[in-house]
């Protein structure tokens, strides 16, 4: 047989063995099924016409009407019914988001304000609804007529139905496809449903559930990753990776040196003579060592998710490089957030207060009774614990009497926190308190002392206060000197961050973004108040993290082969989409004979994100971030612009049809590159295209691509010579890395 013949019987039997694969994947599963049943909105039954009715105060609401042909003036209050939901204990309102476009295309956010069972036997809930949008500001609504609405619940949109706002009728067309969905026929749609998405699965039970939680839980899906859990089950997995080591690869170890570069590592050539050694400067006095690491970690590590929720972590106490001197500053600072990504919330307060890289970036390593600076007292009571508004478990705003919100702490507050916060300096006492102080170089390394105790303020303070906070008042130390200065302080300043530790913002104010980070950028109440309730249940408990980390990943919210409603997900921030993407395709150095140095700030800088220099302490985009035109939550999106959009096409080009390769004015010294090998060989074996587009359907989009879509890029695909497979592999995956469906992560 000669080698051409060898080499397509070869990609055939590829070919047959991923089949196999896939008909055969679903015995080895062990998590239980993670899908939920789709929302159905009940209509009349000879029309595509919501089944509403004004609420009232009369019984009647507690059955289903008869149908109507009503309108609903605004702010008017609607019942709507919804069925095929199977909801959980203590799952009610929040649960449920409705959605509304006008004959304009503009979408708008309802409030649910109630939800009431009316039918056990056919599972039908009356969903109290006002007609004003949630979030944006719709003083001059839609005009007068029909619009398209929809529920969506756990990131499954309903079917679209029409609901008259002022009156009947209008310009609004029904979705293509629409069907009156009255309770006769609700069964009937949703076991349609059911069957579509079992055909769509093609055998492979659940592979769409593993590819998004592996989008969630790491920095990108491999082959290896998802075929191990397919085999031991995600929460064996997520067991393995609360006990994996890290880093799998080595933190940068570079010494301490001292602020002011020494002549000869300056990054400069004086006088015709370059530095000693061209990478001084580069890897003691800038983030490259530690970016360098990042990605490499990010790559190739084994313990994905910790180095994962550590990045998110890094996205709340936010340190920059912009402001940070030296790579071992940022070094200590990132082995604070790995080490406390699965541990108690209290203890990270606890370290990351005396981490001289936050004591310099936010100066309380400077402030003193004389000079108090109230920076750090600001940010970690607004942005890394309590936020500036009283909150309810589920994230919701408290608000007063006249429907304002409740401020959390006023200018008073951060006074005397900041008194607190006084005297704390870097360690530069004898080695057995500071065992990593270096002579001539500030001590960024180990944690903060009072090293002066005059520089401490001794007056009472008044703390947080709150309903059942117990440490508001911290008495002051009239008479203290010396060592009972010390005492003093460090006394209270575990108070204070128990006063914050216990402040019921926290639970839902970091449960909430990082259920952002990790999952999706606008969760509901509902899911908020599930991961506030873990955090609260394991508040003394020293892996606390851990159990809160897993309630986000196992939340039926975050669960699902499919989301369908297109609020639901994130945009890849640049880190995320870069990560995401090589590690699909074995991300190795330009040449492909070592691994990744991992320099790429340049490609994600053009995207709006370089790791570890965040512009400012509010990180690269606020966790509050309202897309335009929309009225939902979308904090990446801060990030993307017509500019970025273009860099991100550009990064995908690169990448792809390229590779980035050594540079030594960047310090690229290995490059970076994927490989579309295996592509290439699906579109080898097989010349329509079909067997390409399927793999990357599964592999990228966990099996979601639209048809629309699929026929775009298979079109594309077709019109390179059959001759040429790595060209139609190229293409292929170019299009779906840039595509919208692909760039947020669902």
């Amino acid at each position: 047989m000669n080698r051409k013949r060898t080499k397509t019987f070869q990609r055939v039997l590829e070919g047959l063995f991923v089949s196999i694969l896939l008909a055969f994947s679903t015995l080895a599963q062990t998590d239980p099924n993670p899908n939920s049943p789709t929302p159905v909105l009940l209509t009349a039954p000879d029309s595509t016409r919501a089944l509403a009715v004004k609420q009232s105060n009369k019984s009647s609401d507690d059955r289903l009407p008869a149908a109507e042909n009503n309108s609903f003036d605004l702010y008017s209050r609607v019942v709507l019914y919804v069925s095929n939901v199977e909801l959980m204990n203590g799952e009610g309102a929040s649960a449920f988001r409705v959605y509304a476009e006008d004959a304009r295309g503009r979408r708008y956010r309802f409030p649910v304000l109630g939800m009431k069972l009316i039918e056990r036997r056919n599972r039908i809930y009356a969903l109290t609804i006002e007609l004003r949008d949630e979030i944006g500001n719709w003083e001059q609504p839609a005009e007068k007529g029909d619009l398209l609405i929809s529920v969506a619940w756990r990131g499954l949109e309903s079917n679209r139905v029409r609901l008259g706002l002022g009156q009947i009728g209008g310009s609004i067309k029904d979705d293509s496809g629409a069907i009156p969905t009255p309770l006769s026929a609700k069964m009937n749609l949703s076991a349609a449903k059911q069957t579509a998405d079992e055909t769509n699965a093609v055998a492979y039970r659940w592979s769409g559930d593993r590819t998004r939680f592996l989008e969630q839980a790491t920095f990108g899906p491999t082959t290896a990753l998802e075929s191990r859990i397919r085999r031991i089950g995600i929460r064996t997995w997520l067991a393995e990776q609360f006990d994996a080591p890290y880093p799998s690869i080595s933190y940068p170890n570079f010494s301490l040196k001292p602020t002011n570069p020494p002549p000869d590592c300056n990054g400069l050539i004086d006088n015709g003579v370059p530095d000693s050694d061209p990478f001084c400067f580069a890897n003691h006095y800038s983030m490259y060592p530690a970016q360098n690491w990042f990605y490499k970690e990010a790559f190739y590590g084994d313990a994905q998710l910790r180095h994962r929720v550590a990045w998110a972590l890094a996205q709340l106490w936010v340190i920059s490089g912009v402001e940070v001197q030296q790579s071992s500053h940022l070094t200590a600072y990132h082995k604070v957030l790995s080490r406390n990504a699965f541990g108690n919330w209290r203890t990270l307060m606890q370290e990351m207060t005396l981490n001289p890289g936050m004591g310099g970036y936010l100066n309380m390593r400077t402030s003193t009774r004389f000079t108090p600076n109230e920076n750090y007292a600001r940010e970690i009571l607004q942005l890394f614990n309590v936020g500036l508004f009283m909150l309810n478990q589920d994230g919701t705003l408290q608000l007063d009497g006249q429907g304002n919100p409740i401020p959390t702490y006023d200018q008073n507050t951060v006074n005397n926190f900041t008194m607190t916060f006084t005297g704390w300096a870097l360690c530069e006492s004898n080695l057995t308190l500071c065992p990593n102080r270096v002579p001539g170089a500030a001590n960024f390394i180990d944690p903060m002392i009072i090293m002066n105790p005059n520089n401490h303020d001794l007056t009472a303070k008044t703390l947080l206060s709150y309903p059942g906070s117990t440490t508001t008042n911290i008495p002051a130390c009239d008479g203290c000197a010396g060592t009972a200065i010390t005492t003093y302080a460090n006394n209270s300043l575990n108070q204070a961050l128990d006063n914050i530790y216990n402040h019921p913002n926290v639970a839902p104010f970091v449960s909430r973004f990082l259920i952002q980070q990790i999952v999706t950028g606008d969760p509901t109440p509902a899911y908020v108040s599930r991961i506030a309730a873990v955090f609260n249940a394991n508040r003394t408990n020293p892996a606390q993290m851990k159990e809160v980390v897993k309630a986000i990943l196992l939340d039926p919210e975050a669960r699902g082969d499919v989301k369908t409603d297109p609020r639901y997900g994130k945009l890849r921030e640049p880190v995320l989409f870069v990560t995401n993407l090589a590690r699909h395709f074995d991300v190795r150095s330009a040449d492909r004979s070592a691994l990744s140095d991992g320099v790429l700030t340049t490609e994600t800088n053009a995207m709006g994100q370089v790791a570890f220099m965040s512009p400012s302490v509010f990180n690269f985009y606020p966790p509050d971030y309202i897309v335009p035109g929309t009225s939902f939550n979308g904090p990446e999106f801060a990030l993307y612009t017509t500019g970025t959009a273009v860099t991100r096409a550009n990064f995908g080009n690169t990448i792809i049809f390229n590779r980035i390769n050594p540079n030594p004015d960047r310090r690229v010294t290995l490059g970076t590159s994927i490989s579309l090998a295996e592509m290439q060989g699906f579109a080898e074996a097989d010349p329509s295209g079909n067997q390409l587009l399927e793999m990357l359907n599964l592999r990228m989009m966990h099996g979601t691509m639209s048809p629309t879509m699929r026929s775009a890029i298979l079109g594309v695909v077709q019109t390179v010579p059959e001759s040429n497979p790595l060209l139609r592999a190229q293409r292929a995956v170019y299009l779906v890395a840039t595509s919208s469906q692909y760039q947020v992560q669902r």
